[in-house]
């Protein structure tokens, strides 16, 4: 069975526990889209983990972890990353990287850099990872699949060549950089293909077998649904599909072979970068929600970044269910709400003086104001609760509001950072 996990909203939903929870039942976790420009937090029994490459499943070593052909594989924090968990006791995991994959190269990140520097105020607010030049070069076929790098040298000069005839234009006119130093560039592909050859394998043909031999596949996602180029917040997106039905081309596997799609979706709102957020708060509103947020705090995982907070928006969310095909919601961090004596819940936009509860186009959006709902809060805490009906009546009454509100099943409520704290639920949708 392959089971898709994906993100509901801007991303930072807590898809990382969600995956690493779901892994104690599978057998495979692929990384499906995506790169290192966002991090999945797991709590376990080795320490606190914000993993940026690595799938979720890293942490059972009864599980292959593949990274699939729709990542921009950053070799170099990938090879970190491995260094770091196996430093902290993490048994080596099992791996796999798509021969298809393609590689993000150093002048992506000197470019994606540069860009946001000569946008300045009118950045996308990236986190300077290559994502985006990565994913330029990927669709103008100028990219690297990870299999060209084991080819003669003269083959790799004659591409490194043409390549670098089209980045020096920009890098010496429109930023006024030097050049690519190409001989330096030939020594990396060189260095780089020795250090990751043992990890590569077939992986489309790899996972038609365990299909075939019916184990359970997790398809793991990175940001959520308003991060989608298509259907998200354009033009403050990513640059790749975090939707569940990229999965199938991001791992090489037909799409009729996902038969589950947990989409993830915090209890509050959260966001990093640019973009529109309607149920955005500020002040000394959102310091309290973002020091109360998360485990730790809501900061981002790859930047650190105080993260935009605000309060729950059903707009949003059931639009992002849908574009994902959501079986089943998980809702995560609803512990970090016991501090507030009521919740406002955002349960339509007004436009122009017209309220509408379907999430609009970007141009739309931009005028879009909140309207709110307000829930009684349960004032205590929740960690440590294992059965939904044991949850304070008002915890209860929030969570199926919000389920009534988006009108998918919510079949998991995560109540506090590790592995165990989830509550599994019977929804009244099924």
């Amino acid at each position: 069975m392959v089971k898709a996990v994906v993100g509901a909203n801007w991303g930072d939903e807590g898809k990382g526990k969600i995956t690493d929870t779901l892994a104690d039942s599978a057998d495979i976790v692929i990384r499906f889209q995506g790169g290192a420009n966002a991090g999945h937090t797991i709590v376990n029994e080795y320490g606190k983990f914000a993993l940026h490459t690595m799938p979720s499943g890293v942490f059972h070593q009864n599980i292959m972890n593949i990274i699939g052909n729709g990542v921009a594989f950053d070799i170099e924090k990938f090879l970190k990353e491995l260094d770091d968990i196996e430093s902290k006791g993490v048994p080596a995991p099992q791996i796999m990287v798509s021969d298809r994959v393609q590689v993000l190269m150093p002048y992506h990140v000197l470019f994606d850099s540069l860009e946001e520097a000569r946008l300045a105020g009118k950045s996308f607010g990236s986190t300077k990872s290559g994502i985006a030049p990565f994913y330029s070069d990927k669709f103008a076929k100028i990219g690297w699949q990870i299999n060209e790098f084991y080819q003669d040298d003269d083959v790799l000069r004659e591409k490194i060549a043409r390549i670098a005839e089209i980045k020096d234009c920009l890098l010496v006119n429109l930023y006024h950089q030097p050049p690519i130093d190409q001989e330096a560039l030939l020594t990396w592909i060189k260095t780089q293909r020795v250090r990751v050859q043992k990890y590569l394998g077939n992986v489309s043909l790899y996972l038609d077998q365990a299909i075939r031999e019916n184990k359970t596949i997790l398809l793991e996602g990175q940001l959520g649904t308003m991060k989608d180029p298509d259907h998200g917040i354009y033009p403050m997106v990513t640059s790749s599909s975090p939707l569940a039905g990229y999965g199938a081309i991001g791992a090489g596997i037909p799409p009729y072979e996902i038969k589950q799609v947990v989409v993830v979706s915090k209890a509050y709102s959260s966001a990093v970068g640019a973009g529109e957020f309607v149920s955005e708060i500020f002040g000394d509103e959102a310091v309290t929600l973002r020091n109360h947020g998360g485990d730790g705090g809501e900061y981002g995982a790859t930047t650190g970044r105080p993260r935009r907070v605000g309060w729950y928006d059903c707009v949003a969310s059931k639009y992002g269910c849908r574009l994902q095909g959501a079986t089943d919601v998980a809702f995560t961090v609803l512990d970090d709400l016991g501090y507030l004596d009521e919740i406002p819940v955002c349960v339509a936009y007004e436009i122009d003086g017209k309220q509408t509860t379907e999430f609009p186009v970007t141009k739309d959006l931009k005028r879009a104001k909140p309207v709110y709902v307000k829930m009684p809060g349960w004032k205590c805490d929740i960690r440590g609760i294992k059965k939904f009906e044991d949850l304070p009546e008002n915890a209860q009454n929030y969570v199926n509001f919000i389920e009534k509100q988006i009108g998918y099943p919510i079949t998991m409520v995560s109540n506090g950072p590790a592995r165990t704290d989830i509550i599994y639920r019977k929804s009244p949708l099924r």
